[in-house]
C-alpha cells in the first residue's frame, strides 16, 4: 500500500510539472482525485490493510490528497493570473478621446414601482415568489373556487391555448401552488404579467401586471389585511394615501373587498381615468375562501388568511401621473424615460 502511494506521488509530481494550461491541469486533477482517479483505486484496497496499519496508511492517504489539492489550487491560481495578464496585454487600448455613450436606457416605470412594492413587503417579512404566464385551467380557475359552471369565468375573457391551458388571467393562478409549497404558515407576494381579451381604453389593457399577496396562519383577520395594505401604500408613496374599502365579490375570497385610492389626476373630482368616480380601483382583496384553503390541503377550521391582487399598472399611473394605461405598453421611449432611472 505504501509503495502504491509513493508511486502515485511520483506520478503526480511529474504530471504537475507539465501542467501548462487550465485544461491540462483539470485532466491531472481528475486523474488523481476524480471518482476514477488513482487515490480512489488505492482506497478500494484499504480494507485489505492490517488493522494495526490502518491509522498510518490513512494518514498517508490524507497527506497525499491534501498535497495534491493544494498544489493544484496553487497552479490554477498561477495559470489564471497569467491568462488574465495575457488578455489585458492583448486587449485593444481604450481611446479616452472618444465621446461617452449617452443613450444608455432606463428601467421601465413599472419595474421601478414593482421593486419598491417588493421592498416594502420584504421589509414586513414576505417572501417573493414567481408565477407562470401559461397556466393550467385548474390553477387559474378551479383551484381558486371558480369551477367551469361558475359565472365569474365570464368576467375574465380568457386567451385559451390549443392544449387546454390559458394565458393566466390573474396572479391568483399561483395561489394553489404557493400555498402547497409553504403550507398553513404562508406570507408571500408574487408579481406577474396577466392577460385578458379586454377592450382597450384609458384604464384597461389586454396585457397588464398584478402583484398577488397572501398571508395564512392562525387567527388572521381583516384587521391584518388593512394594516398591510396601508403600510404598503405608505411605503410606496412616502405619505398617507386617501383610500376607501367597499364590499366586493371574488369567488376566491369571503368576505371580499375593493380597496380604492383617490384619483391622482383629478383630485377626486372625476375624469376619464377614474370613470368619473374620483377613485381608482387599486387593490381587490379579502379573506381567502375556505374552499381555496381546502384545495391546497389547509384546514380552514384551524387556519385563515387574506389575499390581495394589487393592480401594478394602476399604481404606476397614480405615482407617475400618467393618465392612460396604454402608455405603459406603448414603447414610447420619450414618454417613459421621464419616469425611469438611467442605467
Amino acid at each position: 500500500m505504501k509503495d502504491k502511494l509513493i508511486k502515485i506521488e511520483s506520478e503526480f509530481d511529474s504530471a504537475y510539472k507539465e501542467a501548462k494550461d487550465l485544461n491540462l491541469l483539470e485532466e491531472i486533477r481528475l486523474k488523481f482525485l476524480g471518482k476514477k482517479g488513482s487515490l480512489n483505486y488505492v482506497m478500494a484496497d484499504f480494507k485489505q490493510v492490517p488493522n494495526e496499519m490502518k491509522k498510518e496508511i490513512g494518514q498517508l492517504v490524507n497527506k497525499l490528497k491534501n498535497k495534491i489539492e493544494e498544489k493544484i489550487a496553487e497552479k490554477k491560481q498561477e495559470l489564471e493570473d497569467k491568462q488574465n495578464e495575457a488578455e489585458i496585454n492583448n486587449a485593444k487600448k481604450i481611446d479616452l478621446t472618444l465621446p461617452a455613450k449617452t443613450n444608455v436606457g432606463s428601467l421601465h416605470p413599472r419595474t421601478l414601482i414593482l421593486k419598491e412594492v417588493e421592498d416594502v413587503f420584504v421589509s414586513m417579512g414576505f417572501v417573493v415568489e414567481d408565477g407562470f404566464e401559461i397556466e393550467t385551467e385548474y390553477n387559474n380557475f378551479d383551484a381558486v373556487n371558480v369551477p367551469a359552471n361558475h359565472p365569474a369565468r365570464d368576467m375574465q375573457d380568457t386567451f385559451w391555448l390549443d392544449n387546454g391551458q390559458v394565458l393566466k388571467t390573474h396572479t391568483s393562478a399561483a395561489q394553489n401552488r404557493i400555498l402547497k409549497k409553504y403550507g398553513p404558515h404562508c406570507k408571500a407576494i408574487f408579481p406577474g404579467r396577466c392577460f385578458r381579451n379586454e377592450s382597450l381604453d384609458a384604464g384597461h389593457e389586454n396585457t397588464f401586471f398584478q402583484m398577488e399577496g397572501i398571508v395564512v396562519d392562525e387567527n388572521v383577520s381583516v384587521s391584518n389585511l388593512l394594516y398591510f395594505m396601508k403600510e404598503m401604500l405608505k411605503g410606496v408613496f412616502k405619505k398617507d394615501i386617501n383610500v376607501r374599502l367597499r364590499p366586493g365579490f371574488f369567488p376566491f375570497t369571503e368576505p371580499s373587498f375593493e380597496l380604492d385610492a383617490s384619483c391622482a389626476f383629478c383630485g377626486g373630482k372625476g375624469c376619464s381615468s377614474c370613470g368619473g368616480s374620483g377613485w381608482i380601483e387599486l387593490c381587490p382583496c379579502g379573506m381567502i375562501h375556505p374552499n381555496v384553503l381546502r384545495n391546497a390541503g389547509i384546514d380552514p377550521d384551524k387556519y385563515s388568511g387574506f389575499a390581495f391582487g394589487l393592480g401594478a399598472d394602476r399604481l404606476v399611473m397614480l405615482k407617475t401621473g400618467l393618465n392612460d394605461i396604454r402608455h405603459l405598453n406603448s414603447g414610447n421611449v420619450s414618454l417613459l424615460k421621464q419616469f425611469g432611472i438611467k442605467l
